[in-house]
């Protein structure tokens, strides 16, 4: 047992003195080195930039590159084709990459929290062992503790991640969805595959989006929603089946509209899905009477949730969300 134990303690010091030689030599500037723990294991073909620290129990598989001052806390694991930016943070117990065919790639300042999943293989039945599959995640995302993110499913798509995104704990988003900038997921947000989410969006608590829905930029949607079809850019949403509630004022106010815009926004909405004698036609009737209004057509946001609702009609599409009209019940 003692024999064993020394024999571990060499293997270990014996990674650990080859990791350092080898990073010290080709990438640390004067005075900068890396902090790599005895007991992680550093793959000798793994690239390290300057200024890392390991903690102890990590691995690091040998197509790993490992961007400048990054921090790998204790029992976290990068494996796979892998290229980690600058200044991120890998919290303990965190996977990032798989040994599967393709890339995962993070930016520069992300943190992936305790126990998160990174860039593992998809849960779609139709991925196809030996396909290429990647994920792509930009700059200043923080992916709380034990949230997935899976990679595409086919080579010829990508799961992409934008940046300065808030991705609270236990979310879930599936292969090949396209997330935008600055959106806020709470804890359990759970995005089905293919799944596109614009820019400035806020879910609340345990919410799930159906595959294939497109949510609009500045949309908000209610805790326990279930998201079947497209939510239209700047509206709010909530019920156990998604319904529109109207737009998401406050998260307009807290991102810079101005009060005419949305008073705006107000009449175009009220056009479009509020029903009368005044505007009993189709939806597309609605729609063009709103393109036509001089008063609220000139503001480029009316333009911008008008195309956002004739988009979502398209035949690839799934149609928006129902409107419950107050007048009818």
């Amino acid at each position: 047992m003692l024999a064993v134990c020394s024999l571990r303690r060499l293997i270990f010091s014996s990674v650990r003195l080859f990791s350092r030689r080898r990073f010290h030599a080709d990438f640390l500037g004067p005075g900068e080195s890396s902090s790599i723990h005895p007991t992680s294991i550093i793959h000798p073909d793994a690239v390290l930039g300057q200024g890392v620290s390991i903690g102890p129990f990590c691995t690091v598989g040998s197509a790993v590159k490992i961007g400048n001052s990054c921090q790998l806390h204790a029992s976290s694991h990068i494996v796979g084709e892998t290229e980690i930016g600058d200044h991120c943070i890998i919290q303990t117990g965190a996977v990032v990459g798989a040994d599967l065919p393709g890339l995962t790639v993070l930016g520069h300042h992300n943190v992936v929290g305790h126990y998160a999943v990174v860039g593992v293989k998809c849960q779609d039945l139709k991925y196809k062992p030996g396909d290429e599959c990647f994920l792509y995640i930009g700059d200043h995302n923080d992916i709380r503790e034990y949230s997935s993110i899976h990679r595409s499913s086919k080579s010829c798509d990508k799961t992409i991640i934008g940046d300065n995104n808030l991705i609270m704990g236990h979310c879930h988003i599936a292969h090949d969805c396209k997330i935008g900038n600055k959106n806020i997921f709470a804890n359990n947000t759970l995005l089905a595959g293919h799944v596109v989410v614009e820019d400035y969006v806020h879910t609340s608590g345990a919410i799930a989006v159906h595959q294939f829905c497109h949510i609009g930029s500045h949309s908000f949607i209610g805790g326990g929603a279930m998201v079947t079809q497209d939510i239209p850019k700047f509206m709010m949403v909530s019920g156990g089946r998604a319904e529109l509630r109207g737009l998401n004022l406050e998260g307009l106010r807290r991102h810079g509209f101005s009060e005419i815009e949305v008073r705006g926004m107000r009449k175009a909405y009220q056009k479009i899905f509020m029903v009368n004698e005044a505007n009993s036609g189709g939806l597309d009737d609605r729609l063009s009477q709103v393109e036509h209004d001089e008063e609220i057509a000139c503001f480029s946001a009316v333009t911008h949730m008008v195309q956002s609702i004739r988009e979502s009609f398209r035949p690839n599409r799934r149609g928006i969300c129902k409107f419950r009209n107050p007048s009818a019940s």
